[in-house]
């Protein structure tokens, strides 16, 4: 579920903001694995028993943040991307069970109360600048969604609707990225538009 995106990022936008690829019912995020963990998860289109329930896992909606934390898929042990359509309503389950994984003077008394809420809540956020083409840092951030316990099992067992190999992608947009062709790299991207999170949503996130 690949489309033409008309620009990168079209119009500047606010510091806190997701944007992703959706559907009416889903969205992508991405995550990097080795080989032998990624492609037998692709084939069969859900995480295999051998992927860890029980450890913190981190999603991303944003294509070219992936690329940066991988290294276009060349990394040890994050060669094969995948793009993990979840459902609308698990990703926002996590978001409104989530906490940041720093410490918020605005929103928390002490750093105690911080590491508490942290090890009672099942899934957490950071916002990290976004990247352009070349993986540089834009002036706004994205998305990281950190998921653990009830969260992570979740995810693996219930909300996943498809996971898709797109390393090829990954590597078609970076040979355009290094031949100079940033307009046809561009035109690969998945586009990644505003997702629809309200404040009652948002709001104990976005710091």
């Amino acid at each position: 579920m690949i489309l033409d995106a008309v620009s990168e990022h079209q119009h500047e936008p606010s510091a806190h903001r997701i944007r992703a690829l959706h559907t009416a019912s889903t969205v992508t995020v991405y995550q990097a694995y080795a080989p032998r963990l990624g492609l037998p998860a692709a084939r069969d289109g859900r995480f295999p028993a051998a992927w860890k329930r029980d450890r913190m896992t981190w999603i991303k909606p944003s294509f070219l943040w992936m690329m940066y934390r991988c290294g276009w898929a060349t990394k040890q042990d994050q060669e094969t991307v995948l793009a993990v359509e979840i459902t609308r309503e698990g990703f926002e389950w996590a978001l409104r069970h989530a906490c940041l994984s720093h410490h918020d003077p605005d929103r928390h008394p002490d750093r105690a109360a911080w590491k508490r809420q942290l090890r009672e809540s099942p899934a957490r956020v950071q916002w990290d600048p976004e990247r352009d083409l070349q993986l540089r840092p834009l002036p706004y951030r994205s998305l990281q969604l950190g998921l653990g316990g009830e969260a992570a099992r979740r995810y693996a067992d219930e909300w996943t609707v498809s996971l898709t190999d797109v390393t090829p992608l990954a590597h078609r947009v970076h040979a355009a990225v290094r031949a100079g062709d940033l307009t046809g790299a561009r035109s690969l991207l998945p586009v990644e538009e505003p997702y629809p999170a309200g404040p009652e949503i948002l709001a104990h996130l976005a710091a």
